[in-house]
């Protein structure tokens, strides 16, 4: 059988569960047998420059479009067809030629506290070790614990969880949703609230992108959900506005409420000491051109709260 559908993928444990999930889905929508899947619809693996350098923080080394560039490099070349994403992970602009095609439906959006000692965030001990190498989640754990020692956690999850089984830190923070996809379900201590730790625009969704010209492929529509790409496009339109990388600690959630969206957005100095948030409302979200008023929404939310920052926000 002829490849139908290639897909892009980091080598990460998660990344492949992530990916193995839209192959089973893209090759359900072409009616291909699951005995024939791993010809029809290939995985091919790509390691990216941010799965090689985990010694630093992203915003170190160039900021969270490293685990994206070499994939979106082979879509572009022709070397796959979609890329399949971590929604959080996929920067405000899209390349020349290629674009956002389906967002399937979201995972939990929540952070994770996880710990081998401690129930809850709210349990930790006076200047505990806090692992996370998110500006976003350090600058949110601040706010409410100024005494805590944030230390810089990366790599894939296994290995985040394994530091944390040796004792190198009291607690660490990860996504809901990739533990929920690695069946890792388990270890969650506290699924910590959304308005404490607002989450990175994105979170819980995974992007399927692809060349503009394939956007009609009949695989896309099957896919796509409404109502989680308008939450993300109103998202992903305040993390343009707020110019939302790793070097901003920017947090932004968006969810349907009847007929209406509504979005909630903020900005945060590193240390936690000062905090700028605004939420706005969407009356239709199934009017025409609801996308495009969902990311106008972003952007002028995320304005908002630029402005309210002014010179006072920090960026380093």
């Amino acid at each position: 059988m002829a490849h139908l559908v290639r897909i892009g993928t980091r080598r990460s444990k998660l990344a492949m569960t992530q990916s193995g999930m839209m192959q089973r889905a893209i090759g359900h929508a072409l009616g291909v047998a699951d005995a024939d899947l791993a010809e029809a619809v290939p995985l091919v693996e790509i390691v990216t420059t941010g799965d090689r350098v985990q010694d630093r923080r992203l915003m170190e080394i160039g900021g969270k479009a490293l685990f994206t560039k070499e994939i979106e490099e082979a879509l572009a070349d022709g070397r796959v067809d979609v890329a399949v994403h971590s929604m959080k992970d996929v920067p405000a602009e899209q390349p020349a030629g290629l674009c956002i095609a389906a967002v399937p439906p979201r995972e939990d959006g929540r952070d994770a506290f996880v710990s081998e000692t401690f129930a809850t965030f709210a349990d930790l001990p006076m200047g505990a070790r806090l692992g996370t190498a998110s500006l976003r989640r350090q600058a949110q754990a601040l706010a409410l614990r100024p005494d805590l020692k944030i230390e810089m956690l990366r790599g894939n999850v296994d290995t985040r969880l394994r530091k944390l089984a040796e004792g190198e830190f009291d607690a660490i923070l990860l996504a809901v949703s990739g533990l929920n996809r690695l069946g890792f379900e388990s270890v969650i201590r506290e699924r910590l609230s959304l308005d404490d730790f607002l989450p990175a625009p994105g979170q819980g969704a995974l992007a399927l992108q692809t060349r503009v010209e394939d956007t009609g492929a009949v695989w896309v529509a099957a896919l796509n959900d409404p109502m989680t790409a308008l939450a993300v496009a109103a998202e992903r339109g305040a993390m343009t506005a707020l110019e939302g990388s790793c070097r901003t600690a920017i947090g932004a959630w968006a969810a349907v409420a009847g007929d209406g969206l509504r979005l909630t957005t903020e900005m945060l100095a590193p240390d936690g000491s000062a905090r700028w948030r605004r939420s706005a409302e969407m009356a239709d979200v199934n009017g025409a051109g609801a996308m495009t008023q969902a990311r106008a929404m972003g952007l002028a939310l995320g304005a908002e709260v630029q402005a309210a920052a002014g010179d006072q926000r920090v960026m380093s």
